[in-house]
């Protein structure tokens, strides 16, 4: 097999103009990836990973400049002529982005998607493409595929629109794979497979991979070379077993002191007075999502029951499109539920209406799972953060501004975003600016749906250390729904655990991680990633001999 670079890229820089001056993002970045080969980039959010590697594909903004010299198969895509930068896009060259729902198109369906890329570059035949697009959806893990390939981006969970863009990108088999948080919104399970489907890809048809991500757990798992930005500079550009083994510089190993460890937390004491009542009591809840033309009538909550009480988090986990968000909603009131009941501070959120809706959603906050459709586009983070206080009669004017400073100091963002708007920041800096915006009315019950996947390891860390200050002081309850286990050992009083809208196992945290009474439970820890490449690849393999003994 060949061993000349699919990609190669020499004294690589981008810059943006941004209020009259040029700001650099990329600085002087060289590296090169051989066929079969994956190199992974890490670094903070915001410190060039994404930027580099858009503006290799020719998708930087309009006020992007970039120069050095980017290679993909032979061809400098920067001196490259338009028409051959798209003939590489999707066939030698695709690109999974960072946040599915503003990258898919909502008015299409995620068949239609696919075929369009299929037919575009090879080809084929209407009824060949829709064949082989099913085959994709199956591929990367989407329930029914013969029928979700008739789904609409909206109608789709969190993890299966980033499986329906992997299915996208994988569609013509490219040379180059760019996976910019590839498994971002994807559960441990699903994530462990689209780490093998991509591993598949790059034994089978030597292709190379460009991973871009946080998770270091993956990095462990997928990278042969790792290179550590920050501030747009490479810091460190090694292979995977001397950077987690024998880091050199500070920054690494600082990044890699903040990656959570499963197994490594002690457990957190929980002092509930037998007399405390709950702050979120749900019974018996059921929530069905109605027929929707050819889509039949689901039940994607079933019967739901569990309490949340003061200065608890209860953690809830389980595989993508398993109801975990749908709970997370209904618990707030922004879904409705067909039977059951919930309560929030003591008082029925199922038949509240109007104002009396409000005064209940007065004591809660919500971080949602896609900051960048949760945002208002048209208003500057500080008006979005403020809103809530504003609405809430709170304050106005210099005491508005100064509670909105305070919010962006405890999210680590500089006072200076409050004027910027959300496509001026970086996905893990928008997610900031979503907790400060759930954390300004001081809630009883906090509901965080993923509110670290977008975040790097180190804000990561500090974000929990955060939550842990606050709620200490505030005493809020907090349902923290997320895929990364790692994250809710550090957080978690109790797990829930769910699969396929039914809640199978709850207990302390504890007892789920070290002796789960479900299979299914099981097989979701096997899958958790570990940042340790040589422990990573004996937990593939001993995750592999799990399945295999269950028949899958």
């Amino acid at each position: 097999m060949s061993t000349t670079p699919v990609v190669k890229i020499s004294n690589y820089n981008v810059d943006f103009w941004v209020d009259g001056a040029w700001y650099p993002a990329v600085i002087d970045m060289n590296f090169q990836i051989e066929p079969g080969k994956t190199l992974a980039i890490v670094g903070e959010s915001g410190s060039g990973k994404s930027s580099s590697a858009m503006g290799l594909m020719g998708l930087l903004a309009p006020n992007a400049r970039t120069s050095g010299r980017v290679e993909v198969k032979g061809v400098d895509m920067l001196s490259a002529s338009k028409q051959k930068v798209q003939s590489f896009r999707g066939k030698e060259v695709a690109y999974i982005f960072q946040e599915p729902m503003t990258a898919l198109n909502p008015v299409y369906t995620i068949g239609f998607q696919i075929i369009e890329t299929l037919r575009l570059h090879l080809s084929l035949s209407p009824k060949a493409a829709k064949i082989r697009a099913i085959e994709l959806l199956a591929m990367v893990g989407i329930p029914n595929p013969d029928v979700s390939i008739d789904k609409y981006p909206h109608q789709l969970s969190g993890g299966q629109k980033q499986r329906a863009m992997i299915a996208v990108a994988l569609a013509c088999d490219p040379a180059l794979l760019i996976a910019d948080e590839p498994t971002t919104a994807l559960d441990v399970t699903v994530q462990a497979e689209i780490l093998d489907l991509m591993r598949d890809l790059r034994h089978k048809l030597n292709s190379a991979i460009l991973l871009i991500t946080h998770d270091m757990g993956v990095v462990a798992d997928m990278a042969d070379d790792i290179l550590v930005m920050k501030d747009g500079l490479t810091v460190e550009y090694d292979t995977a077993d001397n950077i987690f083994n024998r880091p050199k510089h500070p920054y690494t190993q600082e990044l890699l002191a903040a990656v959570p460890k499963l197994g490594s937390v002690p457990m957190r004491k929980l002092s509930v007075p037998a007399k405390t009542e709950p702050v979120l009591s749900l019974k018996d809840v059921v929530v069905e999502y109605p027929k929707r033309g050819r889509i039949p009538a689901f039940v994607a909550a079933d019967q739901i029951t569990f309490d949340i009480f003061p200065g608890e988090i209860l953690g809830l986990v389980g595989e993508s499109g398993s109801g975990k968000t749908t709970v997370g909603r209904a618990a707030i009131g922004l879904i409705p539920v067909k039977s059951g009941s919930i309560s929030v501070v003591g008082k029925e959120i199922g038949n509240a209406k109007g104002k009396d809706l409000n005064s209940i959603r007065r004591h809660t906050g919500i971080v949602f799972q896609d900051p960048a459709s949760s945002l208002n586009p048209r208003l500057p983070i500080g008006e979005s953060i403020g809103e809530p206080i504003f609405l809430a009669g709170i304050a106005k004017g210099d005491e508005l501004n100064v509670m909105v400073e305070e919010l962006l100091d405890k999210v680590e963002l500089p006072r200076s975003y409050r004027n910027r708007y959300p496509h001026e920041l970086s996905g893990g800096q928008r997610q900031r600016v979503g907790i400060a915006r759930a954390l300004a009315l001081n809630p009883d019950i906090l509901i965080a749906d993923e509110p670290t996947s977008a975040l790097d390891v180190s804000i990561q860390a500090r974000f929990l250390d955060l939550l842990q200050d606050l709620q200490g002081k505030l005493n809020f309850a907090c349902l923290f729904i997320s895929h990364d286990i790692a994250v809710v050992e550090i957080l978690s009083h109790r797990i829930a655990v769910m699969q396929h809208g039914k809640l199978v196992e709850i207990g302390p945290r504890d007892q789920i991680l070290n002796n789960p009474t479900q299979l299914y439970t099981k097989n979701l820890l096997a899958a958790v990633p570990v940042p340790n490449p040589a422990e990573q690849k004996k937990r593939r393999e001993a995750r592999a001999k799990l399945l295999a003994a269950a028949g899958k």
